[in-house]
């Protein structure tokens, strides 16, 4: 009731005036506008309404007085949102510069570093160019991964730069049915993960283990390096014998059998495959047991790393040699599967 009867003051100068009937619009238009203020607590405002006030602001000096929907100061919060929207869009657009390095070529040099851990930017950008990719130094020096300095070659390299003369060492343990105990020693080479030798005993010694290196390669075919861990068995007597061989030792970090994973995973393989489902019992059967069972590793069972290949190379029988046939190995445990004309 108060705003009405301001707005009743604010006028009478123009209803006792020449504008009577403009008064009274603008009373009735006032009244109104207070109504639906009071029943709407906030109005929705379009752009184009903002705009408006926005531009009267700027033309007309009174612009505050007829103010009833909003006030002054959203007016003038409307104006600097618009302002700065503006600038924005504005110092947004491109400007030129460089152009962007396409994706495929990060991902190459992605993989040319990772593949290649001894490169730096120059080789790859060198390598880029041979390729006709043109892009500089110092942006393949940015796109590829950082890496932590290594203070020697990883253990995966050391493997795949000597895999063909690198041999390794390992026991296991088997008991028997008389609850005794069995060592096995396994010589592997990693080249095509055959068993050049193994042997059974029950009293494990630093000179019968050197024995044994001596029985795998006669004739001076022993290999350039021997992975073994830090048991005490190797003893001085086998490290000398080993010296004497020519055979540069390579040593696992203490309680790490990973770094030997070759003869890990055969041990596995032998207790999974066979040891885990025969009663042993006694050294001659174990070792009779081993050889058939290593006899069917070599000749039959397939290696993922070696493409699903035996060690000793199986050859690829084709449909036309006739009907297939299961051979029984290691006493029926495994089947080896063959062609043969009906």
């Amino acid at each position: 009731m108060i705003t009405f009867l301001l707005h009743v003051l604010r006028l009478l100068p123009f209803l006792f005036g020449g504008h009577r009937q403009l008064a009274v619009e603008n009373l009735a238009l006032r009244q109104q506008l207070a109504v639906y203020k009071r029943t709407t607590a906030r109005p929705k405002l379009r752009t184009t309404d903002r705009l408006f006030w926005i531009g009267l602001a700027r033309v007309w000096a009174g612009w505050r007085q007829p103010l009833v929907i909003v006030t002054a100061d959203t007016v003038l919060r409307w104006q600097r949102r618009r302002f700065r929207e503006y600038w924005s869009k504005l110092s947004g657009r491109s400007t030129g510069g460089r152009p962007a390095v396409h994706a495929e070529i990060k991902t190459l040099i992605t993989r040319m570093a990772t593949a290649n851990p001894l490169w730096g930017a120059p080789r790859i950008h060198g390598e880029l160019r041979k390729l006709g990719i043109d892009v500089a130094e110092r942006t393949v020096s940015r796109l590829m991964p950082k890496r932590r300095p290594q203070p020697s070659q990883t253990w995966r390299t050391f493997l795949a730069n000597h895999v063909r003369d690198l041999v390794a060492l390992d026991f296991f343990t088997v008991p028997t049915a008389r609850l005794r105990v069995l060592f096995v020693l396994v010589v592997l080479v990693h080249h095509r993960r055959r068993v050049v030798h193994f042997n059974v005993t029950e009293h494990p010694t630093a000179h019968w283990t050197a024995q044994q290196i001596v029985d795998a390669f006669p004739d001076d075919s022993a290999p350039s390096y021997l992975l073994r861990d830090r048991d005490s068995v190797y003893g001085h007597g086998f490290r000398q014998r080993v010296k004497g061989m020519g055979i540069g030792e390579v040593l696992t970090a203490p309680h790490c059998p990973w770094q030997n994973p070759f003869a890990e995973r055969l041990i596995g393989s032998i207790r999974r495959e066979c040891l885990n489902h025969v009663l042993v019992l006694g050294e001659r059967h174990l070792r009779r047991t081993l050889a058939r069972y290593f006899a069917y590793y070599h000749r039959a069972r397939t290696h993922l790393s070696l493409d699903k290949d035996a060690p000793h190379g199986r050859r690829i029988e084709r449909p036309e040699l006739g009907r297939v046939i299961p051979i029984r190995e290691v006493g029926g445990l495994h089947h080896r599967y063959v062609r043969r004309a009906a």
